[in-house]
């Protein structure tokens, strides 16, 4: 008897790494909602893996999910799809009828993510009202409907317990940290920025975050240009598909001479190497599931300056495995990364007890095992919220 039909449904773009391990356990097959300007998987997976386009518009991609399960009721033995969105709506409904076991995967506060926004105040990103009552609706729709969930952490657990469900949550923090690939460098920071063609002599401070409000850049960029005011000469490492839009935003903060940006690092082949060069890792999330990012670098024992947010605080705790600072606040983010900075022992003494952390609690294939065991537990009777 082979490995088990899956169905994968992406509705807002996902991680190769999780692809390429679902792979790994199932017979795969993704159903990705088109992405304009973007990418349905961050990179090309190895490997031969059916991925199915479907229309970009939300709507049309929500009625094509349940057209290829309706079509296709005994072709896979359960489903995993991304968030509790209109695409997980529809995969509930026919997964209802079919006795087919559907799973959302929760790697983000949805909802949260929105109402940052209206904060944020960026015509690029607008905020509306009706768009987040929407958003409600659908999070307490599938609430009602949905039977299982995987999120990555236990503050989204209370996120979903939020909306009303009483279906089985299991957290898992999906793909890991592959704590060979991320590990402490095996050369001097020095030699190792020389290969990347990264300045020598200047604190390097390295943060990925996609471009969105949520991710709050603009308060990294303020802290950065603190520093420098000071007379510090610290740069910031940014890989991201949206790099432009990064080097734009830093252009306004006076910034962008001390900025180094370039196009998203393969996770595997080049991102493990931009954090053992750096200094320091920030993540300034407005909100947070999980996030990945302090958990790649504490891996490599290169220290984290965290927003004590959501999902962060289970994994970056002040004192212990990193610095925290109120969000939104850039002079207490330029006065953690001086400190870390100033105090090269204390540094390192938290990213090592940040990496035994990662090592303990995400290491990649304990948590593949763990996703494994998740999805194949999910039966297709399992009790229902009435």
């Amino acid at each position: 008897m082979g490995p088990a039909k899956l169905l994968f449904v992406v509705e807002s773009g996902t991680d190769v790494r999780l692809v390429e391990g679902l792979a790994e356990s199932f017979d795969l097959t993704v159903l990705a909602r088109r992405i304009q300007g973007g990418v349905e998987v961050s990179q090309v997976p190895e490997g031969a893996i059916r991925i199915i386009t479907g229309p970009s518009s939300r709507v049309r991609f929500a009625l094509a999910v349940a057209g290829h399960l309706a079509a296709r009721t005994r072709a896979y033995d359960r489903v995993i799809v991304q968030g509790y969105g209109l695409a997980a709506l529809a995969a509930n409904l026919i997964g209802r009828f079919a006795r087919v076991p559907v799973t959302m995967l929760v790697c983000s506060p949805v909802e949260s993510y929105y109402r940052c926004r209206r904060d944020a105040r960026d015509p690029r990103h607008p905020y509306r009202p009706l768009a987040l009552a929407g958003l409600v609706l659908l999070a307490r729709a599938n609430a009602r409907l949905g039977r299982h969930y995987v999120v990555l952490s236990r503050y989204l657990e209370q996120v979903v317990r939020g909306h009303g469900t009483r279906a089985a949550v299991h957290v898992v923090p999906v793909y890991g940290v592959d704590t060979d690939l991320f590990r402490p460098s095996r050369e001097p920071r020095h030699v190792l920025r020389a290969k990347l063609g990264l300045p020598h002599e200047a604190a390097l401070a390295f943060f990925s975050s996609r471009i969105a409000p949520e991710k709050d850049g603009a308060t990294v960029l303020e802290a950065l240009r603190l520093l420098r005011k000071e007379g510090r000469d610290v740069r910031l490492l940014h890989r991201s598909g949206g790099y432009r839009e990064f080097v734009s935003l830093a252009e306004q903060h006076g910034v962008a001479d001390a900025v180094i940006a370039t196009d998203a690092a393969h996770p595997v082949r080049e991102l493990p190497a931009s954090y053992q060069a750096s200094d320091l890792c920030i993540q300034a999330s407005r909100d947070e599931g999980l996030g990945f990012s302090p958990l790649e670098a504490l891996a490599c024992e290169v220290p984290v300056v965290a927003t004590a947010v959501g999902g962060l605080r289970e994994t970056i705790v002040d004192g212990v495995t990193g610095w925290t600072y109120p969000l939104g606040d850039a002079g207490a983010l330029a006065a953690a990364m001086a400190a870390l900075l100033d105090h090269p022992d204390e540094a390192l003494r938290r990213a090592r007890a940040g990496r035994a952390m990662v090592m303990e609690r995400f290491e990649r294939r304990a948590v593949f095992g763990e996703l494994r065991e998740a999805l194949t537990t999910a039966a297709p009777d399992a009790a229902a919220p009435a």
